[in-house]
């Protein structure tokens, strides 16, 4: 009842199928990749790259019926199509992404570790000698630019030493556990952490990464569980703006007090409390002396208050300790903050897919500055122990590797804290149960 072409016409006829059907699928690629806002596109991969199998490389290819929907969000959202990650199990495992990237990259130095060090303490000490010696004989009017102009380099130096106590406390720093604590923990007190108290849920963080129900920071919320007031916050630029602010003034000290915008606990959580719930009975020993530790600073700042006044302790250390705990929760808030980031419960959640749920930024000169925790968090979080100065040369082995596992957006940090303060305000499960997405509808 139907007709039977020839094997030569039927060929010929297949292959212009499949060219239409791959012309088609170019074309789609292309529009999801469009991004007014910042784009989200997969790197390319490098044909250098050792291949591990025909697919593996790919790293998750998305249906034409998937790339459709990318197009469909990227009008919903006035023209930036994110290109979600995939949330298919991986076609590579640990072992093989490992395999990829060079060995030194896993090989810890004391001296260049301690160099880094070195050198960031230096350039803080100069600061302080300017602010001590220089800025104060200045005309007033200069002293106007020259207050604030410390304060932002000082605060952004500051931020990079946070950066190597944290890595410390990955075990990223040498092969000695004790010298690691031991650096960790006074870098860390200086800057008023409690180096302990922040390691070990920090640790939990990168252990259940992605995590509803586990995850320690910036766990997102569902619709439900909002308070009746949030869209009156989120959909005004006012509202907006506020939230903002308070989040990156006020929200690293509520978090070590509170808890906030951390993990839910049955009981109060506090990273102070060594008999708090966030710790168990082998870490309760350390927590008190990460307490020892800000202590100890804290009495160090009183005693230099009563020496020179508060106002001079506000000026020299206050503000610029301010300007680090901001870059600290805006460089995790936009690693772990994105609409092509999915989240999952524990019906579809495994360890692998949550640390790929993870987004490289872009900083510009700042990536530098701190030392690339912004620019190499996806490497960061597959191999929390290897150490920065490796993490670029690891980050670009690996992305071949990922495909489109790999997320990278190099929209200005500005601009995109805006938009992910106004798009990314829940969670909610679409057409997959037990994956959430990012959404801002009420």
């Amino acid at each position: 009842g139907g007709l039977l072409l020839p094997p030569a016409q039927t060929t010929r006829s297949s292959r212009q199928q499949e060219e239409q059907r791959r012309r088609r699928g170019k074309r789609v690629r292309a529009l999801a990749c469009v991004v007014s806002a910042g784009p989200i596109c997969p790197a390319p991969a490098a044909s250098t790259t050792t291949p591990i199998s025909s697919n593996m490389g790919a790293g998750g290819r998305m249906t034409e019926k998937e790339r459709e929907k990318q197009e469909q969000l990227g009008r919903a959202n006035g023209g930036a199509a994110y290109q979600r990650s995939p949330t298919d199990k991986p076609p590579f495992t640990l072992g093989q992404i490992k395999k990829a990237i060079p060995p030194h990259c896993f090989q810890r130095s004391i001296i260049k570790s301690f160099s880094y060090v070195v050198h960031d303490l230096v350039i803080v000490a100069a600061l302080l000698y300017a602010a001590l010696v220089w800025i104060p004989t200045l005309p007033t009017v200069l002293q106007l630019g020259a207050w604030p102009l410390y304060w932002i380099v000082q605060g952004c130096v500051m931020t990079g030493v946070w950066v190597i106590a944290h890595e410390c406390g990955h075990h990223a720093f040498s092969d000695y556990s004790l010298l690691d604590d031991t650096v960790g923990l006074v870098l860390h007190s200086w800057l008023l952490v409690p180096y302990f108290s922040w390691k070990y849920s920090h640790r939990r963080h990168h252990s259940n990464t992605g995590s509803l129900e586990r995850d320690e920071v910036f766990v997102p919320k569902q619709k439900e569980a909002l308070a009746w007031y949030t869209p009156y916050i989120y959909n005004n630029p006012i509202g907006r703006l506020v939230h903002i602010v308070v989040q990156l003034t006020l929200g690293w000290p509520l978090y070590l007090a509170l808890n906030a915008s951390g993990r839910p606990y049955p009981r109060f959580a506090c990273h102070f409390d060594p008999y708090g719930p966030i710790y168990n009975d082998r870490e309760r020993a350390q927590i008190f002396i990460s307490d020892v530790g800000v202590l100890a600073v804290s009495l160090a700042l009183l005693k230099l208050v009563s020496s020179f006044g508060f106002w001079w302790v506000v000026r020299v250390y206050g503000v610029p300790l301010l300007i680090v705990n901001a870059w600290l929760v805006l460089i995790t808030y936009l690693q772990h903050t994105h609409p092509a980031l999915p989240h999952y419960d524990s019906t579809e959640w495994d360890w692998l897919r949550g640390a790929l749920a993870t987004m490289d930024r872009d900083y510009g000169i700042l990536n530098r500055v701190f030392h690339n925790i912004t620019d190499t968090h996806v490497a960061h979080h597959l191999f929390s122990t290897m150490p920065h100065y490796h993490a670029m040369e690891a980050t670009k082995a690996i992305k071949p590797i990922l495909g489109e596992y790999y997320q990278f957006d190099p929209t200005p940090v500005a601009k995109a804290t805006w938009r992910e303060a106004k798009e990314c305000i829940y969670v909610e499960p679409e057409d997959r149960k037990g994956v959430f997405w990012y959404s801002n509808k009420f």
